[in-house]
């Protein structure tokens, strides 16, 4: 690699990208000002900002065409900007969530946003990538960061155990991935996505698809997908609840992303669309079937998203561009409906173990006693099940039409059937929420759940979001153009 241009092109590659240096930056910011004024009410606003101005930016780059930077070792523009909104998004959202959740719990620490900021680094620097050695980077910086994030509660034996547990498994995974990624650079002498693409098509032994096979662990382990699924019920369960939201909606956008992107660029699809379609079904069925039989309802929530991430994987082994638009377009939707979901359960919890020991039972009769929250869980429910006109049909559609152009018509049966047995524990909630009387020893009549503005602000957000991404296909047709011919062979040359 010629570094001898180097300084010249620093300006334009900061420029390019702004919006991971105002985040960073803004990460140390909060560590130094929390160090003199700790819990001060505008660390929150600090982080806050920090991710909306890095939205702004991002938004303002999704119609421009991709480019790269940092000697191509990062995208930008086009589907990097696309992922990077979801996320900064993602995180502004879950900030405005988790300011009255930690000062409910009592463990308002400023370092959370600090964390929160850097984690949301990591993802937009994985989700950005287009080299080996950015993804691991990326990866590694998300990855720490949440590990602190899920334990950060250390009074609580379940929030210790659940960090430890997805550190030890997390730093597992990470064996694999690194492995994979020696493997596939001693067989074609390259990092670079399009370089592996070429080598792979020239000459592809046994070396370089070991490296993938490794490679694909390590990133199924991050999406959670079966059978590398077995942390994120514990991890889920025992994590902060707002922190929950975060975790399961920006770092699953950011890992499918740098999935996706690996994909399209660097593997010949001919070779792992079967592979990737096996891993879809065992991941739809392993979800949807363990979580009917849940009885804490963020366990329930982890489980579906275990399947979530068996749907995307349906549009991905696809192998086409409608499959892998039909992806991030259903990341983008199941992000809202998280965000939102986690979002009721926080303001609902009332165990003072993060929702750990909560059953779905303890919430009977919410739906009359809280009607807001009864009515906007509703609707991210009726979403998360699939029905129209919500977003949330047009997201299973858009990665399962895919799938039945690209002959893979019992992949989708398969999918649709799952979805529907998915209906029966979301609805299960909207029956304990509004057709199950509140009982006479039930916590909710001890406990009084105040709903401040700002976390109503974005729930009625999310359910917006939905309705009116369910009724067009505005989002849908912005993604379909990331993955056109020519622009695949311009990253090839």
């Amino acid at each position: 690699m010629d570094l001898s241009q180097a300084y010249s092109m620093m300006m334009t590659d900061l420029g390019a990208t702004l919006f991971l240096l105002i985040v960073a930056v803004s990460g140390l910011v909060l560590v130094v000002f929390d160090a003199f004024k700790p819990r001060h009410v505008a660390t929150p606003w600090i982080a806050g900002l920090a991710l909306s101005a890095g939205f702004v930016i991002e938004m303002m780059s999704i119609g421009a065409p991709e480019g790269l930077a940092w000697y191509d070792m990062m995208r930008t523009g086009g589907s990097a900007a696309f992922v990077n909104s979801l996320v900064l998004g993602s995180g502004a959202l879950s900030i405005i969530l988790t300011v009255p959740y930690l000062k409910k719990i009592g463990h308002n620490i400023g370092e959370v946003y600090a964390m929160i900021l850097f984690a949301t680094v990591g993802m937009l620097v994985l989700g950005a990538a287009n080299n080996l050695v950015t993804v691991f980077v990326g990866l590694e910086t998300m990855s720490i960061c949440l590990y602190i994030l899920t334990g950060f509660v250390r009074s609580e034996s379940g929030s210790t155990e659940s960090a430890l547990k997805y550190f030890l498994l997390g730093a597992f995974s990470t064996g694999f991935f690194l492995y994979g990624i020696a493997l596939i650079y001693g067989a074609t002498g390259s990092m670079e996505f399009g370089a592996i693409r070429i080598a792979a098509e020239q000459s592809a032994g046994v070396m370089f698809w070991g490296g993938v096979s490794l490679l694909l662990v390590g990133f199924l382990f991050k999406v959670s997908a079966a059978p590398f699924h077995m942390w994120t019920p514990d991890v889920y369960q025992g994590a902060p609840t707002t922190i929950t939201g975060f975790m399961s909606t920006a770092s699953k956008a950011a890992a499918f992303a740098a999935l996706v992107v690996v994909l399209w660029k660097a593997l010949p699809a001919e070779r792992w669309a079967d592979v990737l379609a096996v891993f879809a079904v065992i991941t739809m069925v392993i979800g949807n079937v363990i979580a009917l039989s849940q009885q804490n309802i963020k366990r329930m929530l982890a489980y579906s998203s275990i399947a979530h991430a068996g749907y995307v994987l349906v549009g991905l082994a696809s192998g086409s561009q409608a499959g892998y638009s039909g992806a991030l377009f259903y990341l983008m939707v199941y992000t809202i409906m998280n965000i939102g979901a986690f979002g009721v359960l926080a303001l609902l919890e009332w165990d003072g173990k993060e929702g750990s020991e909560q059953t779905l039972e303890s919430l009977a009769g919410v739906g009359y006693r809280k009607p807001f929250l009864g009515w906007t869980m509703a609707v991210f429910m009726f979403s998360l099940s699939g029905f129209p006109p919500l977003a949330g049909f047009l997201g299973k559609w858009a990665v399962f039409a895919p799938a039945i152009d690209a002959d893979l018509v019992w992949l989708a049966i398969i999918g649709v059937l799952t979805s529907a047995v998915s209906a029966y524990y979301y609805l299960r909630v909207l029956v304990v929420f509004f057709m199950k009387p509140e009982g006479e020893n039930s916590p909710m009549a001890e406990h009084s759940f105040d709903i401040p503005r700002s976390s109503a602000a974005v729930l009625i957000a999310c359910v917006v979001l939905l309705v009116v991404f369910g009724v067009t296909t505005f989002a849908l047709d912005v993604t379909s153009g990331f993955f056109a011919a020519d622009t695949v062979t311009q990253f090839l040359g």
